[in-house]
């Protein structure tokens, strides 16, 4: 979020109980990590994000991953522009991405 100060980012996301340590909701400090304004946090308790991605199992669990998509797209609309993970290994494509979303107009509406 700070590579793209002022432009219209947004970021959802969400916590869900995947180690054992995950017992409850973040703490205050965990939701610090993510200050800035664009960013809207939620806690998912029963990983229902997780399970509409493809978990069937405790193996195929979907955590620690990031996806770019379009202005104005919902994630289960269209594909992602890019979606990876686990975040600290994948921060240069996903900028790479970001970048390439706010350079071009949506199908479903212009940039600010």
């Amino acid at each position: 979020m700070k590579a793209f100060p002022g432009q219209p980012v947004r970021a959802f996301v969400v916590w869900e109980p995947v180690l054992f340590s995950d017992w409850s909701a973040p703490s205050t400090s965990a939701l610090k990590r993510i200050s800035d304004g664009r960013a809207a946090q939620y806690w998912d308790k029963d990983r229902l994000v997780s399970k509409s991605m493809g978990e069937h199992d405790r193996k195929s669990v979907v955590w620690d991953h990031v996806a770019v998509y379009p202005p104005g797209a919902t994630w289960n609309q269209k594909p992602a522009l890019f979606a990876d993970g686990p975040v600290v290994q994948v921060v240069a494509p996903a900028r790479e991405a970001i970048t390439k979303a706010l350079s071009v107009k949506s199908t479903l509406g212009e940039y600010q």
